[in-house]
């Protein structure tokens, strides 16, 4: 099924998370991309589909939620980039300019990288999804240092918007040994 939509749901308890994310490919004709645990016991469910089947099944979990939701959202037209970044298959050969986006969400930051994607030139190299990291998360991605620039500021607005941004930061010419590290 080609992924035209994606929905998030997050939760602070691991027990609805499980539950909720049944519900989900229950209510709808959805694949889930991702569905586990993360930092600090946290769960995340992760699914796409057609945006209706998306918001259906993204609803259905909600109502499995009872008071544990963290956080969610729908992306009707997902930018192609972000289902490699999150699973870390990026294909990058060149880095050019690095920014990072960090946030205090998985939410927040598969927004960010979204918008990031869709406002500039760049390719996202990793969507880092808050395991091991405290429950932060954060996106990088390459590109020119002009597009590189405008695809954070979009990103950093996004997250801005929920208040769960940390940092940011653009890098013009990363030091090469740096190459190994990001992609």
């Amino acid at each position: 099924m080609p992924y035209t939509a994606i929905g998030l749901l997050e939760f602070n308890s691991i027990a609805k998370g499980i539950e909720a994310s049944d519900a989900m490919v229950k209510a709808a004709d959805v694949n889930i991309v991702t569905s586990h645990t993360v930092c600090p016991g946290k769960f995340i469910v992760l699914i796409s589909g057609n945006v209706a089947a998306v918001a259906s099944s993204v609803g259905a979990g909600e109502e499995i939620s009872r008071g544990f939701l963290i956080d969610k959202f729908i992306i009707p037209n997902v930018h192609p980039d972000v289902f490699p970044a999150i699973t870390a298959t990026s294909k990058i050969d060149i880095l050019q300019a690095l920014g990072v986006i960090e946030t205090f969400s998985v939410a927040s930051t598969i927004l960010a990288s979204d918008a990031a994607a869709k406002a500039a030139d760049v390719r996202l190299i990793e969507i880092r999804l808050a395991n091991g990291i405290g429950g932060k998360s954060f996106v990088s991605m390459t590109g020119t240092v002009a597009d590189v620039n405008a695809a954070v500021d979009a990103g950093v607005e996004m997250a801005r918007t929920g208040g769960l941004l940390v940092s940011h930061v653009v890098i013009p010419q990363p030091h090469p040994d740096l190459k190994k590290f990001t992609i």
